[in-house]
């Protein structure tokens, strides 16, 4: 593409100077004279046949034009740093920018990390996570629909949605589904959990990190796969993050559904109990995503090796239940 440009140096000290309304300052900033700011601007001018700045006698001014151009402008250099940041980035190898969503990233992934960095010392480990790795309504993640070029891109994400990320390499983790997760203190007391029927008499919890209504665990489904249907599948509080449903199940407030994977390791140290052998499929998974030009590096591939490996174990670990497919 032909892009019909002034010089860069000109846009520099105009930026520079917009920034601080000085000559002077832009001219210490970019390490030049004064006067070569001076030319440089008067030559942008010229070439875009208008003026940008108001010459006053103790100040200076932006025109309307140069108010116009400014923001736009940095935002073209913010850009420009970041697609070097990112070159630079990907040329050291070394170095690995993973995403993942909150709880998978809290839950599973971070109590595994420790084998895989010390089997791969030399790589600089680089572990964010949001929401935005989650699928929305329209069955594609947010993080699609708000790439931001100023903002680095991770090497791989894990996806947790349909599995349809366009041209992208995508490879399945694992499935999973919903189980009933309670304070092991409910299983006894006045009312103790031990038919889905003592359901009614106990708080449910309901977990909302899923953009998408239709997709989020359900206590109705649930209810109904269990043939109880004298419990209120409405009642109860609802969380924005499926780690906080988890805690306030954890604390006794009530009984959650929660995803088994992410609370195995809870179950197994007693903080939490599946009540019910009953789960109910979730059709999201969790999905390895990244793009043909990172999905060849070493970091990466040595990354997927052992997350996948991960996955097949947890998997193999973990026995079937009632109407889990």
């Amino acid at each position: 593409m032909n892009y019909r440009l002034p010089p860069l140096n000109s846009l520099r000290a105009f930026e520079s100077a917009a920034r601080h309304l000085s000559f002077k300052r832009a001219a210490d900033e970019l390490h030049v004279t004064p006067a070569a700011i001076s030319h440089q601007i008067k030559a942008l001018e010229e070439y875009l046949g208008l003026a940008l700045f108001r010459r006053l006698t103790r100040a200076l001014e932006l025109t309307r034009e140069g108010q116009a151009m400014l923001p736009k402008l940095q935002e073209g250099f913010e850009c420009l740093a970041t697609a070097v940041a990112r070159t630079r980035h990907h040329d050291a190898g070394g170095a690995l920018m993973v995403s993942a969503p909150p709880s998978f990233a809290a839950r599973w992934l971070m109590p595994r990390l420790q084998r895989f960095t010390e089997s791969h010392p030399d790589i600089e480990l680089r572990l964010s996570s949001s929401l935005a790795a989650i699928d929305n309504q329209d069955g594609v993640s947010p993080e699609d629909l708000s790439a931001d070029a100023r903002t680095p891109a991770p090497d791989v994400s894990i996806r947790f949605g349909s599995g349809r990320y366009g041209s992208r390499r995508t490879e399945r983790i694992f499935g999973v589904s919903y189980v009933a997760v309670c304070s092991p203190q409910l299983l006894k007391g006045m009312r103790p959990l031990s038919s889905p029927r003592d359901l009614r008499h106990h708080v449910l919890i309901h977990d909302d990190t899923i953009p998408d209504l239709d997709q989020r665990p359900s206590w109705a489904e649930w209810l109904r796969i269990a043939g109880e249907s004298g419990a209120d599948a409405t009642r109860g509080p609802h969380f924005s993050n499926s780690s906080l449903a988890i805690e306030a199940a954890m604390d006794g407030m009530g009984v959650a559904l929660a995803l088994r994977p992410l609370v195995a390791a809870d179950v197994a140290a007693g903080r939490l109990a599946i009540p019910f052998d009953i789960a109910v499929p979730s059709r999201y998974a969790y999905w390895l995503v990244s793009s043909d030009e990172t999905g060849s590096r070493p970091a990466v591939a040595a990354f997927r090796d052992w997350l996948l490996g991960e996955a097949r174990s947890d998997s193999a670990n973990l026995p079937a239940m009632n109407s889990e497919g």
